[in-house]
Parts: structure tokens; C-alpha cells; sequence
């Protein structure tokens, strides 16, 4: 599957922004400084997280009773509370500390990290974002990386596709589309002859 355009069109406007220099200006502080990786991953889970038809409210995912209430871009924990709106300003406070841990997690586990362009970066902090460390540690998806073979870890993205639904593994079609965006990202962007290719750099700053 292809990426949807209308993530395509938010990845690029994010690349322009950010090789601009305007991304993010607004929404947080010099202080937080979150990387180009990080604002593109950002809007991969934007995309993909309930949040856009729950807008500000808490709500109990697609995985079913028992799953503990969710709010923003995948966001749970104590921070979340049942009844309470939440604003942009509250999600982007929430949101970016889990993105820069997930930066943090796939920076230490991939050793070729430097070398990946931004978007590359972008498809594994969604990953370890959206997956777990644990879950994308114990898989294969780092040592493929960490041999050079980054093609193969950017495919093999797309076989964590289950989710739990009352207690049963299942196959999840958000997952399944998620993991095709990301590995799209991972394997293609930014490459000579693509159309992201120069939009921003890995030194480019927010």
C-alpha cells in the first residue's frame, strides 16, 4: 500500500517548515527543541492516532474493554484523565517527551543513526513510539539495521501488524496501513531521484 496523500502532503509541508526554519516555532519552546525526525514522526502519528475523531477527549481504543483510556496521539498513563478536554497546546505538551524518549531508544539501538536521513530516523521513532522498545528490541528489525541492511529493516517493519482485541491476537488494518507508511518512508525517502530528496538535511534545525 501506498501512503496516503494526505500524510504525504503533511510530511512535505513539515520538510518545507523545517528547512525553513518555522517549524514548530509556535507550538514549543526553544528549550524543547524537537528534531526534524521528531516533528515528521510526530505527524505520522497524528495520522494514524485516534485522536482526530476524539478530538480532546480521552477515549478507550480500538483494542477493546479493559484497555486504559487514551488520549491526543496514542498518549496513557496517569497524565490522561476520564472527562477532562484536552487542547493542542495540552497534546503537544503531553506528545513530545514520548517522541524524544522514542528518539532516545532508537538512537541507542540503531548504530548507523547518524547516517539516516531525517525521514528514516522518522519511520523508527514511530516505530519504537508505537511498538515499544522491548517489542522492537527483541525483534530483528535492529540487528538487520545495525548489519547494513537497512532495506530489509525497513521492510520488515510491516509484519508487526497484530494487535490485542478482547484478548485475542488479531490483525489490525490501522497497523497494517501504519507499517506501510513507515517502511515507505524508511526505504524510499529522501533517496536520490525521490521527490523529498533535498527537501531537508540531517543537520536541518526546527
Amino acid at each position: 500500500m501506498s501512503m496516503p496523500e494526505v500524510l504525504k502532503r503533511r510530511l512535505i509541508e513539515t520538510a518545507v517548515a523545517i528547512a525553513a526554519g518555522a517549524a514548530g516555532v509556535a507550538a514549543y519552546t526553544e528549550a524543547e527543541k524537537p528534531s526534524p525526525a521528531v516533528l515528521l514522526a510526530m505527524e505520522v502519528g497524528s495520522y494514524y492516532e485516534s485522536s482526530s475523531r476524539h478530538i480532546g477527549t480521552p477515549y478507550i481504543d480500538n483494542a477493546g474493554k479493559g484497555r486504559p483510556l487514551t488520549v491526543c496521539n496514542g498518549i496513557t498513563g496517569k497524565e490522561v484523565v476520564a472527562g477532562r478536554y484536552y487542547t493542542p497546546e495540552d497534546c503537544k505538551r503531553l506528545e513530545l517527551p514520548r517522541y524524544q524518549k522514542s528518539e532516545r531508544e532508537a538512537k541507542a539501538a540503531l548504530k548507523h543513526w547518524a547516517t539516516y536521513n531525517p525521514y528514516i530516523q522518522a519511520s523508527f521513532i514511530d516505530a519504537y513510539f508505537n511498538m515499544g522498545a522491548r517489542t522492537v528490541n527483541a525483534g530483528s528489525i535492529p540487528a538487520l539495521a545495525n548489519s547494513g541492511a537497512l532495506g530489509l529493516a525497513c521492510q520488515k517493519m510491516t509484519e508487526y501488524v497484530l494487535g490485542t482485541v478482547n484478548g485475542q491476537k488479531v490483525r489490525l488494518r490501522g497497523l497494517v496501513d501504519r507499517r506501510g507508511t513507515t517502511a515507505e518512508l524508511c526505504s524510499e525517502w529522501g533517496r536520490d531521484g525521490h521527490f523529498s530528496a533535498g527537501l531537508i538535511t540531517a543537520e536541518a534545525k526546527p
